[in-house]
């Protein structure tokens, strides 16, 4: 007998919401340019923008909140973060950061320079464009399967080890600052690396005096499929795959806003002393002092607790049922989706859902704006528009997948809400034929799927 999973969690508060009309939701949508971050989210009913900061906090959470200690300078909410960081992640040093992308811009700045390269198993935004932005040149090293939605592969976040191998040879090892990897990687559709793989590189990089850097934002998603997916690990707690996980690396840049159960906070781990040194100095320039980093003594104080709770077995194990029971119902019904379904997000292909739209006629962005006019859910698009452009030809990257990704808070919503929005998806599917193209009408200099504005290319000026 099939037995149903419920949530390891009960509610003891609850956020009301407010679920708008047809008309209204069409008036919100055309105010916010088309693009669903630019949506008030007053006037969203179920919220799948990101999983990013948007968790549900426990109760003893909450109570953390009350011990945070607002000192300046070593402060006794720090120390119990550094001491979560070590204990459960296994590096030596920590610098706290206000979020992921502070500490990218740290390990950008104290590691690449102008003509450098930096291998990764795909791009992610905001880590290409720190990248980018202080001179280093990004380069895919991920599988070729990762680009295809269709295949199913236990772990197509994996690095390709022939293509980092001959990028080592092309440009040399000192033109290597150091190699990015991934755990899960988020545009392929939250696919995990292997803990082979992760050793196959470690060795590699070791043998050339690379250093290995991890993008550990959802890497407890990665050691629950690990120990689903590779023989040896399945009778493994997911604490003890973590941290093997980490053992193959140098160091780490994470968002604690994702797999840390926090609204707010990151911070950059490492190994090398000298390193640690140099991010102390700089982390002073750009995010505050070395026992805060950007983030109150509350924060801390929530980021320690929440860093446990993310590593029990009972929540990791509902936390990718849920993204599955919502993936699942999308599959029976034919809706072409990325496989297998990923640890965060449900990622719908817009190309195969879409297929009358040219790329140019951004078919992912034209499905979110759609999903939100057909029922207040909001989700992203990951595709043409967030690749941006070329910075030497300033021509559109034109990137394989083109997905829209339904992103799933923690601990936020029930399976009921899940089936509200696999109803809107998969009645959107059936009327697909006549969701129509949009145009892009202002476009920012970078990062523009944030503020960029579109209107649709229809004869009629309608979306659907």
């Amino acid at each position: 007998m099939h037995r149903r999973m419920a949530e390891p969690y009960k509610i003891k508060s609850v956020e009301l919401l407010n679920v708008l009309n047809d008309q209204e939701r069409e008036q919100a949508l055309i105010a916010g340019g088309y693009n669903t971050f630019l949506i008030k989210s007053e006037d969203v009913y179920i919220d799948l923008l990101t999983d990013s900061g948007t968790s549900a906090m426990s109760d003893l959470q909450w109570a953390a909140l009350q011990r945070g200690d607002e000192a300046y300078a070593g402060s006794k909410s720090w120390f119990r973060l550094e001491q979560a960081v070590k204990e459960v992640y296994g590096y030596r040093h920590v610098i706290p950061t206000h979020q992921g992308r502070g500490a990218e811009n740290l390990l950008s700045q104290l590691k690449i320079h102008p003509g450098n390269y930096v291998p990764g198993n795909m791009y992610f935004t905001t880590t290409r464009a720190h990248q980018e932005l202080n001179g280093g040149t990004f380069v895919d090293i991920v599988i070729d399967e990762a680009h295809d939605p269709m295949i199913d592969l236990p772990f197509k976040g994996n690095v390709d080890l022939n293509k980092l191998e001959n990028l080592i040879h092309k440009v040399g090892a000192d033109q290597i600052p150091y190699v990015s990897i991934a755990v899960t990687v988020n545009l392929a559709g939250g696919q995990p690396v292997s803990m082979g793989n992760l050793r196959e590189v470690h060795a590699l990089c070791h043998m050339h005096d690379i250093p290995v850097m991890l993008d550990a934002t959802r890497c407890v998603e990665n050691a629950y499929f690990i120990k689903e997916r590779e023989p040896g690990y399945e009778y493994m707690l997911v604490k003890d795959i973590l941290k093997k996980m980490m053992s193959y690396s140098d160091g780490c840049t994470m968002s604690g806003k994702k797999d840390c159960l926090v609204n707010i906070g990151g911070f950059l781990a490492m190994n090398d002393d000298d390193l640690y040194t140099r991010a102390r100095e700089l982390v002073v320039l750009y995010e505050g002092m070395p026992s805060y980093g950007g983030m109150a003594g509350r924060d801390m104080e929530a980021m320690a607790q929440g860093i446990y709770e993310a590593i029990d077995d009972h929540y990791i194990k509902h936390r990718i049922h849920q993204v599955r029971y919502l993936g699942n119902q999308l599959l029976d019904a034919g809706v072409p989706i990325v496989r297998p379904i990923g640890g965060h997000a449900v990622f719908l292909d817009a190309r195969q859902f879409l297929p009358h739209l040219r790329q140019e006629e951004f078919p992912a962005q034209s499905l979110a704006a759609a999903l939100y006019l057909d029922s207040g859910v909001r989700s992203m698009e990951r595709g043409i528009v967030s690749a941006g452009r070329n910075k030497i030809t300033g021509e559109n990257n034109r990137p394989k997948l083109e997905l829209v990704r339904l992103t799933i808070p923690r601990r936020v919503y029930t399976d009921n809400h899940m089936d509200v929005v696999a109803d809107s998806v998969i009645s959107l599917y059936e009327k697909r034929n006549h969701i129509s193209g949009l145009g892009m009408v202002y476009e920012p200099p970078t990062l523009r799927f944030f503020n960029a504005r579109f209107e649709p290319l229809s004869a009629n000026g309608k979306l659907i």
